[in-house]
């Protein structure tokens, strides 16, 4: 079997590394339509076994050419492109995953269910950090306990020197983080789906030193499926971001102030997007690329047999100063890649749109974390 990976930024490069060292598939190619960022990847990568192309995923043309010549495809690029190219891998017949990143892109893919059903397609958006790894706690959650009072879900990737006053780094998009602090959280509150404004219900949660108290807030996407899956089967779900103490004030007040905003407005004699010019700015100021980590925390109540079960996992995964790979790109790409090999392996044999939760079986799953170092730890209270 042949895989393409659309993207070679950071997270497709990492793909493509995975993909190379630990998958059977026969080929692997890595397509990109900017040429610098191609070549930046190939000598990163320095790996005779991965094919590059140039390819732009904005011709349909080209691009179905492309994918017909594989049997999986992988999206590491922006989530706006995730649905059309979930179409296209339908009409070609070709297994398609992407990183997701936005809930209303994830249920327009939704709608090809059928259609990717009859023709024996499967399709699997947020196959990253969360959704993606944090889905898959949560289905083992549920398959461990009768019923379920409540999971709640904590994660962040942070740099490990944060620098004031946002004590962040741009560790993917900044389009996707914008739009996670904007867009509405979705969460079950007594089995029912509901939403609440991203950037609110601030908590103190805590990591083992040198982390301690971090702060963790409602913000959208993390959860992506989970409240529709599990809504018959959990009480009460969320998902919040992990920063540090004081990101979450700061940040807000600059969204507050209109920075965030998709609405033209004039500047002198100009026409500006002020959100456009926000990630311009943040591009610019935030520090990239440095040393990081990835905290993780799903904490969870539940009952079986009678009993009160709790169970906690975490996960603290590091920079991986070996191979130069940050801990995003470890546990978002890496993630994918494993739900790619488990096709491939025919672990998975669902056809249709589905979310991790639905079909990613966990042991496996978990099996080849720790093959790459990722460690969750699962601690039952």
């Amino acid at each position: 079997m042949k895989v393409i990976v659309l993207g070679s930024g950071m997270m497709g490069s990492a793909l493509a590394y995975d993909l190379s060292k630990y998958s059977n598939f026969n080929e692997i190619t890595i397509a990109d339509r900017d040429i610098k960022t191609l070549e930046s990847a190939k000598e990163f990568l320095n790996d005779g076994k991965i094919k590059y192309s140039i390819l732009n995923v904005e011709n349909s043309t080209e691009l179905k050419e492309h994918f017909r010549k594989y049997d999986v495809a992988i999206s590491a690029i922006p989530y706006k492109y995730n649905y059309n190219l979930a179409k296209i891998a339908v009409e070609t017949k070709t297994h398609f995953l992407d990183l997701g990143g936005n809930n209303d892109i994830v249920n327009k893919e939704r709608t090809l269910f059928e259609k990717a059903k009859k023709i024996g397609v499967t399709i699997i958006p947020d196959c990253g950090l969360a959704p993606g790894l944090a889905s898959v706690i949560t289905r083992d959650i549920v398959e461990q306990m009768g019923s379920v009072d409540f999971v709640k879900i904590r994660v962040g990737g942070l740099p490990i020197n944060p620098q004031p006053p946002l004590n962040y780094q741009i560790v993917f998009s900044p389009y996707g983080l914008i739009n996670e602090y904007i867009e509405d959280s979705i969460i079950l509150n007594n089995r029912k789906i509901i939403k609440k404004q991203s950037m609110s219900e601030l908590e103190t949660v805590i990591f083992p030193e040198p982390f301690g108290e971090m702060e963790a807030f409602l913000t959208s996407g993390g959860a992506s499926t989970l409240p529709y899956t599990f809504k018959d089967k959990i009480n009460y779900l969320d998902y919040k971001t992990v920063r540090y103490p004081g990101h979450c004030e700061r940040f807000k007040h600059l969204l507050d102030m209109g920075l965030g905003n998709t609405e033209k407005i004039g500047v002198g004699d100009r026409k500006v997007i002020s959100r456009e010019v926000f990630v311009s700015f943040l591009l610019k100021i935030l520090p990239k690329n440095e040393k990081d980590v990835v905290l993780l925390k799903v904490i969870s109540k539940g009952e079986e047999d009678g009993k009160d079960v709790f169970l906690e996992y975490t996960l603290i995964d590091y920079y991986d100063d070996k191979n130069n790979i940050t801990a995003m790109m470890r546990t978002t790409s890496y993630p994918t890649s494993i739900i790619a090999q488990l096709i491939l392996n025919g672990k998975i044999k669902d056809h249709g749109v589905f979310g991790c939760e639905e079909v990613v079986p966990c042991s496996p799953f978990f099996k080849e974390l720790q093959k790459r170092g990722i460690k969750v730890q699962k601690e039952t209270k």
